[in-house]
């Protein structure tokens, strides 16, 4: 694993490692988090998700995942 093709976001709090050239919905996917049941926030604005394939994400994003839980 070469550090080069590795970049640092902060994701929900927490800086973490990603390979370079990852979008927002490869990120989403490899976190398995389901699609209709988030809101995504990136760098203080929040995304549309049917634009998340096309957001790259770079060193020191700051990304915001919240998952909505229903209840009674």
């Amino acid at each position: 694993m070469k550090k080069k093709n590795k970049i640092k976001i902060k994701l929900n709090g927490k800086i973490i490692s990603i390979d370079k050239g990852i979008n927002l919905g490869i990120l989403i996917n490899n976190l398995k988090f389901p699609l209709n049941k988030i809101a995504i926030e990136k760098n203080n604005l929040i995304v549309e998700k049917k634009k998340i394939n096309k957001i790259f994400l770079k060193p020191n994003d700051k990304v915001e995942i919240v998952h909505f839980i229903g209840g009674g």
